[in-house]
């Protein structure tokens, strides 16, 4: 049986979201910084822009190295395609127009602190799970059931780091 990529197809989504006792600006500041990234995950080893870029706007470019335990180690380029500070910061892995992935984060202000959620889609084009999928794909829909659960679970430590980092500065600021 060949891998019809069904499930990609359907760009299947998940997100997390958290409340953050600090302003908008302050939280924007951290999700725009893709070099904090690599703190945060257990996944992004390291990033750097590309193209002479050092400040997020649409169509900047950077570099992601990944390693995870069951996928191994993989490169990546990411083009910011949304940039609205300090609302809404995201990226599209791979073709922007076709990626293998898109990520975001949205930012609502809420009274004086910042609802802060974490996004991401799988697809529509092919990533490194493909290989897990073509080599099984009768297991396709729990294949990716579990790496949107990895998402997951990422996005909740990224976001309860981001709080932690929006909140202490904060704090250590009203010293």
């Amino acid at each position: 049986m060949e891998w019809t990529g069904q499930v990609y197809a359907d760009t299947p989504t998940v997100s997390a979201s958290t409340y953050i006792d600090a302003p908008v600006e302050r939280v924007w500041t951290l999700v725009s910084d893709i070099r904090l990234m690599p703190r945060l995950s257990s996944e992004l080893q390291e990033v750097e822009w590309l193209d002479g870029t050092a400040v997020p706007q649409p169509g900047s470019r950077f570099l992601g190295r990944s390693a995870h335990p069951d996928l191994g180690s993989w490169e990546t380029i990411s083009t910011v395609v949304e940039c609205a500070a300090p609302r809404c910061f995201g990226w599209a892995v791979g073709d922007p127009d076709r990626p293998s992935s898109v990520w975001r984060f949205t930012l609502t202000r809420r009274g004086s602190g910042t609802v802060l959620e974490q996004w991401a889609q799988m697809g529509p084009a092919p990533s490194g799970l493909s290989f897990a999928i073509e080599a099984m794909p009768d297991k396709e829909q729990k294949i990716v059931f579990v790496r949107l659960r990895e998402f997951e679970s990422g996005m909740k430590a990224n976001l309860a780091a981001l709080k932690d980092l929006a909140e202490k500065d904060l704090a250590d600021e009203e010293k």
